[in-house]
């Protein structure tokens, strides 16, 4: 292994452990009785991980999940947290996920792991939203890292792809590693959108504008700009956890 793997290995290792310090910190705002939205992605999964060993030892009593997606529902069910729909919940106390990158804003680009549509309903229906990162996830402005997700009906896909491009993007189908289309659960394309050109950046500058003009394309059904949704930021950094909170605490 060369001296730039090794270092970015150990990169790899830092972040890791930084995500992983991260999630367990934010567990300690989950308290007893609480409905929960379940975000999804690696971050997420280690948090279901961490609420479910406080369910076992007590720590945590009547909580539910609300899951984002089947495979964090799968998560949840092997961590023994009883599960509800958004229909049996007029709201969701706390939900807590993970970001693809947070601006200083706190807007966010999610979706990296294919369950943007649902983890945006259930922020929306969440009185208090959690985003847990490590501190790679921050960036001076969203797109820098990151393509942006755009989750399109199989029907037409490809028509929105000289549209993306017109706004300096470069617009690819996410795929399965066997190479075939990565299928949403709600059965839905991604068009991961990523902004290369300072053309295309640009669009980024003004995401309240880029995620409406994206949302009125037929077939475009939502994307991974979240935008105005984070209530409390969890960062895992080298030197700890970092919680920066809102006036009012859940």
């Amino acid at each position: 292994m060369t001296s730039k793997e090794q270092s970015r290995a150990a990169s790899r290792t830092t972040a890791e452990a930084s995500k992983e310090q991260a999630a367990v910190a934010s567990v300690d705002l989950v308290k007893s009785g609480m409905t929960l939205g379940l975000g999804t992605g690696s971050t997420a999964t280690l948090i279901v991980r961490e609420i479910g060993r406080r369910v076992r030892d007590g720590r945590l009593r009547d909580v539910r999940g609300v899951p984002t997606s089947k495979a964090i529902g799968h998560v949840a069910r092997e961590e023994g947290i009883p599960l509800v729909s958004l229909e049996d919940v007029p709201q969701v106390d706390l939900t807590l996920d993970g970001a693809d990158e947070v601006d200083p804003a706190w807007n966010l680009i999610k979706g990296g792991g294919g369950s943007l549509l649902r983890e945006k309903i259930v922020a929306q229906a969440t009185r208090v939203q959690v985003i847990v990162i490590d501190e790679s996830k921050l960036v001076s402005r969203l797109g820098e890292r990151m393509p942006l997700p755009i989750e399109v009906v199989p029907f037409g896909w490809s028509t929105h792809l000289e549209f993306l491009r017109s706004l300096g993007g470069e617009p690819r189908l996410r795929r399965t590693d066997a190479g075939t289309p990565f299928v949403t659960d709600e059965g839905n394309f991604t068009l991961d959108l990523g902004f290369v050109e300072d053309r295309g950046l640009t669009q980024l500058a003004d995401p309240l504008r880029l995620d409406a003009l994206l949302c009125t394309r037929a077939g475009v059904i939502d994307t991974g700009l979240f935008l105005g949704m984070t209530s409390v930021l969890v960062i895992g950094r080298t030197a700890g956890v970092e919680i920066l909170r809102p006036e009012r605490e859940p």
